[in-house]
């Protein structure tokens, strides 16, 4: 037990020294802090933010924020502490500021608007189209106006039931028997 004191204190005197050498401009100081309690900020950072990689950004900014606030810490031995006060303070500015972040014009055009795909992922898609109508094709027509009715049209089950003069429990089970069927023409379809 008394090891174990003796040893803490060692730490605090040694982080208080470290924090005194940095604050007389030893940037070798200041690695070496950064190197002992990084592990501890992105622990804290991770806890706050919920997120791997939004955690290690704040804990870039955690120790920028503390070199320039370096001189203003006036108790050495506390550098832990103040460390977690800043990881704290900044992943609430962090949490806030996404909140009310609007996304640019080309994100917005980017994920509402343009397709980025390649000639070869066009011909791609082409060739699974020709297989699904293919494979609908050789569907009994059940089976066929069912899938046809969700997929293509676009229909309910509430739309489906009307048409279909069925209970929705039914249509959802034709659509359950019909994909796995479509499943099957297709699978035999690419083994030929």
């Amino acid at each position: 037990m008394a090891t174990c004191l003796l040893e803490e204190n060692e730490i605090e005197n040694s982080t208080a020294e470290l924090v005194l050498a940095a604050q007389s401009g030893d940037r070798e100081a200041f690695g070496t802090l950064v190197e002992r309690y990084e592990r501890a900020v992105f622990h804290t950072a991770l806890r706050k933010t919920g997120d791997a990689d939004e955690a290690q950004e704040l804990v870039q900014e955690v120790f920028v924020q503390a070199i320039r606030k370096l001189d203003q810490l006036r108790q050495p031995e506390c550098f832990g502490g103040w460390l977690r006060s800043i990881t704290g303070r900044l992943a609430i500015n962090r949490a806030v500021r996404r909140r009310h972040v609007q996304p640019l014009e080309n994100e917005i055009l980017e994920t509402n608007c343009l397709e980025w795909d390649t000639p070869s992922e066009d011909a791609l898609k082409q060739e699974r189209a020709r297989h699904v109508r293919a494979g609908l094709r050789r569907l009994k027509s059940l089976d066929r106006n069912t899938l046809v009715a969700f997929y293509v049209e676009g229909q309910s089950l509430a739309e489906m039931s009307q048409k279909f003069a069925s209970p929705i429990g039914t249509i959802k089970r034709r659509l359950h028997t019909a994909r796995k069927r479509l499943a099957a023409e297709l699978e035999e379809f690419a083994a030929a």
